[in-house]
C-alpha cells in the first residue's frame, strides 16, 4: 500500500461529480421558490429587515433578491441574473428567476439519467435560439405616438406590482415622463435616458394622487437669502455656474507681511473689488436667477440681491445638469465667459414652495424640457420607496417600447406558445438531445402556472386546458388573466409585455441554467493567510464583509 497522497490542504472541503450539480439546482430552486410568489397581479409583498434595520415591502424581484444575504454560490448567480435584467431592460426580473429555476429543475432529471451536462446545454441553447425566433414570429409592432396602447402596455407591465390599485396613475407618470426626455438619435430611433435626466423626489405627506411630472425641474434648496430674493419669477433668465462666486483663497498657504495699516483696507478693498467684477460679469446679462455648484459669499448674495437676482449655492452636479436640459442653458465654468447663448430662457416659472416641512425650489413650465422630476407623495417612507421602484420598472418599460416598439403577449401566453412550437420542433430534432429540448420546452410553462397559482384556480386543469388551446396553434394570445385566472385572449385584455423584456428574460434564463450546469467541482476553505503572533488574543468580533463571506461553510455539511 501506498502512503496516501495530500493534495489540498485538510481544511479545504471539495466536492465533486453528481453531488455539486444537486446542491446547485436545490440552491438555484430555493432563491426561485423565494421569488415565485411574487409573480402576477395577485402577487404577495415581500417583507425585508435590511442591514440598518429599516424595513423594505415589496415585490420587485430585483428589489427582494438585493437585500438576501445569500451563502450557496450558486444562488449568488441567481440573484445576479435579476440584477442584470433589472439593469438592462428594468422590468421582468421575476419571471428571469423563476424560469433559470425551472431549466435547472427539469434537467436534473437528466443528469440522474447520466446526461452529460454539456449535452443538456447544447439542447438548451437551440431552444433558446427557437424561443427567440418564436418570440419574433408572435410580436406585433406598436405606435408609440399612439399614447391608449402605451398606457395599456405600461399598465399591464406593472399590473403585477403593489400600485396597480393606482390605476393609470404610475403608467401617466411614467409615459410622460420618458416621452419628456426621449432624444432622437437619427434613423427614427429614440435614447432615453432615466438615471440622468428623470430625477424622482419623494416628499412624505400628501396624497399619491398628488404625485405629478413637472415639466421641469424641482430641488431640495431655498434661495440664499429669503427675506431679500424673489421667490417667484416669471420668465426667468437662469444661468447656471460651476465655480464659486466668493473671494479666491490661495492656492497653497501665503502669508503676506503689511508694514502699514493702510495697506490691509487695500487688501480687503481688493477682495471686493474681485467680487463686485464677479457678479458685474454676471449681471451684464440681466439674469433673474444664479445657481452655482459651489459656495456664494455673503458678499456675492449681497451684490446679486441688490440688483434683484435670487440666487441658489451649492447645487448637486446632477440636478444642475437637469436644470440645464430643461430651460436650455450651458453651464459655465467661469464667469468671465458667459454669453448670452449660455442663459438658460426655456422656463416659464421659477418658485419656491414649501412642501412638508421643506423648501423645494420649482423650474417649471419649461418649453421643452430634456430633463423632467417626478414628485411622488404619498402616506408613509415606506410606501413612497415601493411607488418608486414601481416608477422605475414602469419607465423602463416605456423606454424599451420607445427604442424597439414591439409588444408580445401577457399573461403567460408568450411562454405557451414559445412551449408548444418548442414541443412541435423537438419531433424532428436526432440524437440524444431530444430529451433535453423537449424539457426546456417544459420548463417554459412555469411562467404561466406560476401565475395560474398565484390566483389560486384549479392549476392542473386550467393548464391543460391552455396547453390544448396552444398545442394546435390556433392563437398565440391566449393566455391567463391575472386577476381572475380565466382563460382569456390577451389582445382583448389588453395584457402586454415588451417584447426586448421577454427576449433577455429567455437568454439570461437559459444562460444562466447552462452556465450552473456546468459546474462539477467545488472547492471551498480557502482561508485568509493569519499574520503569525495574530494567535489566540481575545480578537475583535469580526465583522463579515462580502469578501469574507463567500469563503466560509459555502457547502452545508
Amino acid at each position: 500500500m501506498h502512503a496516501p497522497v495530500l493534495v489540498l490542504k485538510d481544511s479545504l472541503k471539495r466536492e465533486s461529480g453528481s453531488k455539486v450539480h444537486h446542491a446547485n439546482i436545490q440552491a438555484s430552486k430555493a432563491v426561485a421558490d423565494i421569488i415565485r410568489t411574487t409573480l402576477g397581479p395577485r402577487s404577495m409583498l415581500k417583507m425585508l429587515l435590511d442591514a440598518a434595520g429599516g424595513i423594505v415591502v415589496t415585490n420587485d424581484g430585483n428589489a427582494i433578491l438585493r437585500e438576501l444575504d445569500v451563502a450557496h454560490p450558486a444562488a449568488k448567480s441567481m440573484i445576479e441574473l435579476s440584477r442584470t435584467q433589472d439593469e438592462e431592460v428594468g422590468d421582468g426580473t421575476t419571471s428571469v428567476i423563476v424560469l433559470a429555476g425551472e431549466m435547472l429543475h427539469v434537467a436534473e432529471a437528466f443528469i440522474d439519467k447520466n446526461y452529460h451536462p454539456t449535452v443538456i446545454c447544447r439542447a438548451y441553447n437551440k431552444a433558446l435560439e427557437d424561443a427567440v425566433a418564436v418570440l419574433d414570429k408572435i410580436a406585433m409592432t406598436v405606435d408609440v405616438k399612439d399614447r391608449a396602447s402605451m398606457l395599456g402596455l405600461v399598465k399591464s407591465c406593472i399590473g403585477t406590482k403593489f400600485t396597480s390599485q393606482f390605476g393609470d396613475l404610475i403608467a401617466d407618470l411614467a409615459i410622460d415622463a420618458t416621452t419628456t426626455v426621449g432624444v432622437e438619435v437619427g434613423q427614427g430611433l429614440r435614447e432615453v435616458d432615466i438615471k440622468k435626466y428623470i430625477k424622482v423626489e419623494k416628499v412624505p405627506g400628501g396624497q399619491l394622487e398628488d404625485s405629478k411630472v413637472l415639466k421641469g425641474v424641482m430641488f431640495n434648496k431655498d434661495v440664499v437669502a429669503p427675506g431679500k430674493m424673489r421667490r417667484k419669477i416669471l420668465n426667468p433668465r437662469i444661468i447656471l455656474l460651476d465655480c464659486p462666486l466668493e473671494y479666491k483663497k490661495g492656492e497653497n498657504q501665503t502669508n503676506a507681511e503689511l508694514l502699514r495699516e493702510e495697506d490691509w483696507s487695500v487688501l480687503l478693498k481688493m477682495e471686493e473689488e474681485y467680487i463686485e467684477n464677479l457678479c458685474m460679469q454676471i449681471l451684464k446679462f440681466k439674469p433673474d436667477l444664479v445657481i452655482t455648484e459651489k459656495g456664494l459669499s455673503d458678499l456675492a448674495c449681497h451684490y446679486l440681491s441688490k440688483a434683484g437676482v435670487s440666487a441658489i449655492r451649492r447645487l448637486r452636479k446632477t440636478d444642475n445638469n437637469r436644470i440645464a436640459k430643461a430651460c436650455g442653458a450651458v453651464i459655465v465654468n467661469r464667469p468671465d465667459e458667459l454669453q448670452e447663448s449660455d442663459v438658460g430662457t426655456g422656463a416659464g416659472l421659477f418658485e419656491v414652495r414649501k412642501i412638508g416641512d421643506e423648501f423645494f425650489a420649482f423650474i417649471v413650465d419649461c418649453k421643452d424640457p430634456k430633463a423632467c422630476t417626478v414628485l411622488l407623495r404619498g402616506a408613509s417612507k415606506d410606501l413612497l420607496n415601493e411607488v418608486e421602484r414601481n416608477l422605475q420598472d414602469a419607465m423602463s418599460v416605456a423606454r424599451n417600447i420607445i427604442k424597439n416598439p414591439k409588444l408580445v403577449p401577457g399573461g403567460g401566453a408568450t411562454e405557451l406558445t414559445v412551449s408548444a412550437m418548442l414541443k412541435q420542433k423537438s419531433s424532428s430534432i436526432e440524437g440524444i438531445e431530444k430529451w433535453p429540448y423537449e424539457a426546456a420546452a417544459i420548463a417554459f410553462e412555469a411562467i404561466p402556472r406560476t401565475l395560474a397559482q398565484n390566483c389560486g384556480v384549479n392549476v392542473i386543469r386550467i393548464m391543460t386546458a391552455l396547453q390544448g388551446k396552444h398545442a394546435n396553434g390556433e392563437n398565440a394570445w391566449i393566455g391567463i388573466d391575472g386577476n381572475t385566472g380565466e382563460i382569456t385572449d390577451m389582445k382583448e385584455r389588453k395584457i402586454w409585455d415588451s417584447y426586448t423584456v421577454k427576449a433577455q428574460a429567455f437568454k439570461t434564463a437559459i444562460e444562466a441554467a447552462c452556465m450552473l450546469l456546468r459546474i462539477d467541482d467545488i472547492v471551498s476553505g480557502i482561508k485568509k493567510k493569519q499574520a503569525p503572533g495574530a494567535g489566540q488574543g481575545p480578537s475583535k468580533p469580526k465583522i463579515e464583509d462580502e469578501g469574507d463571506a463567500d469563503n466560509d461553510n459555502l457547502i452545508p455539511e
